[in-house]
């Protein structure tokens, strides 16, 4: 019998917050994270592009220091979102056999194995820190929550670059129904912020230059996008079984209703361009929802920005939802906050969730020529979902082609 899967907290730490909440609030007021980077490096390297979003409050003046020491910045975010939305759940008080853990990330300790190798060129193999393994690791974040919270169930990690933490999401969502935890904290974080990626991505150039106005960069959908703008921040959700939640007395913000993953296999970098694997995910999303592609009221687009993967997910969304995708409120709220790699689908189903228990979807700012080849429906300010039942799906691509889809109910 399937179960009924229901997100009870939420926390994140994200360019446009300190908090869930915050980070909801900013997007609802149509704020954005992009600015200038204030680092040396920035003039030092001669970068082609020249600003980012990165985490509004930084992890390590949450943390206590000594916590904050043995963890890559990737880490600390994951830690701060997920006592969070820990708390925000009501700290369930729940066997450590029965809590598990499903994360993930894109990049994982990027400034610290780049900053251990800088120690090791300029100072010698005897000022590495003897920590810099277990910081750097991809299963950090992971381990590092599983240890607070003494989750003993599993403490997973999911790496499928962009699509990492919805993937984490669908695993939840899984894990959950194979009975193998009562309670899962799932989620993604990422710190990847740094000379070397803002140069590689730039050299391919998936990032916007729009150096002169970074608050506007990101225009997804607009017919003068130029690319993505890099995000650091993680989010992290609890979901558990309804009749635990209920049982607890736990309020719930939604149901977890489906998910779907599916593969590409087409080029490392590009999206298919007729969204194939992309639609196979929503659809079976929504199988696993129990719904239809018409009772679908809000779609959180992954949306990055990109000149072709923008239309590619048009694409893959006119196939689930033919001429009726023009009609269905589309946020992209990546225009927002940016794009978090790893840590970004955690945090665009927050929004999801918050959007179907607060019947509005959130803007897409920055749109001023919206681009004949993306006829969906985006405003520039929240939208009304009415007063009826909701039903999102909120999707994530990544490179490699990594696809994965959630659906979210209202309760």
């Amino acid at each position: 019998m399937t179960k009924k899967i229901v997100i009870t907290g939420i926390g994140a730490s994200t360019p446009i917050g300190g908090t869930a909440r915050e980070s909801w609030e900013a997007l609802l007021a149509g704020e954005s994270g992009a600015r200038s980077l204030e680092h040396d490096w920035v003039q030092e390297l001669q970068l082609p592009v020249t600003f980012a979003a990165e985490a509004k409050v930084r992890p390590d003046s949450v943390l206590d220091r000594p916590v904050a020491k043995r963890l890559d910045p990737s880490s600390q975010l994951a830690l701060v979102a997920a006592k969070e939305a820990f708390a925000d759940a009501g700290s369930p008080e729940i066997d450590p056999e029965r809590l598990g853990v499903d994360f993930s990330t894109g990049i994982g300790g990027l400034w610290t194995l780049l900053d251990a190798w800088d120690t090791l060129r300029e100072r010698g193999p005897r000022r590495v820190l003897p920590m810099t393994v277990p910081m750097l690791m991809p299963n950090a974040p992971s381990a590092a929550i599983s240890m607070h919270f003494e989750a003993r169930a599993y403490a997973r990690t999911v790496a499928a670059a962009c699509a990492s933490s919805t993937e984490a999401l669908v695993n939840a969502y899984e894990h959950l129904q194979a009975g193998l935890a009562d309670v899962v904290l799932a989620g993604g974080s990422e710190s990847a912020i740094h000379p070397l990626t803002l140069a590689a991505f730039s050299s391919m150039q998936a990032l916007s230059r729009r150096n002169d106005d970074p608050a506007t960069a990101s225009r997804p959908y607009d017919v003068s996008r130029d690319g993505f703008v890099m995000g650091e921040g993680a989010a992290v959700l609890v979901v558990e079984t309804e009749e635990h939640a209920l049982a607890r007395g736990a309020k719930i913000y939604a149901e977890l209703a489906g998910g779907g993953v599916t593969a590409d296999s087409y080029h490392i970098t590009a999206p298919e361009p007729e969204g194939l694997g992309a639609s196979r995910a929503v659809h079976m999303a929504l199988e696993a929802a129990g719904a239809t592609p018409d009772e679908v009221t809000h779609i959180n687009a992954h949306a990055t920005s990109t000149p072709v993967g923008d239309v590619a997910e048009v694409r893959a969304l006119e196939r689930v939802f033919g001429e009726r995708v023009r009609e269905i409120p589309v946020s992209a709220t990546k225009a927002a906050h940016g794009h978090l790699l790893g840590g970004t689908g955690a945090l665009e189903a927050i929004f999801t969730a918050l959007a179907v228990q607060e019947r509005q979807a959130p803007p897409t700012i920055n749109v001023t020529e919206q681009d004949p080849d993306a006829p969906l429906r985006i405003s520039n300010a929240p939208m009304p979902l009415g007063d009826e039942p909701q039903l999102a799906v909120s999707n994530s691509f990544g490179f490699g082609g990594h696809n994965a889809v959630i659906a979210i109910r209202s309760v």
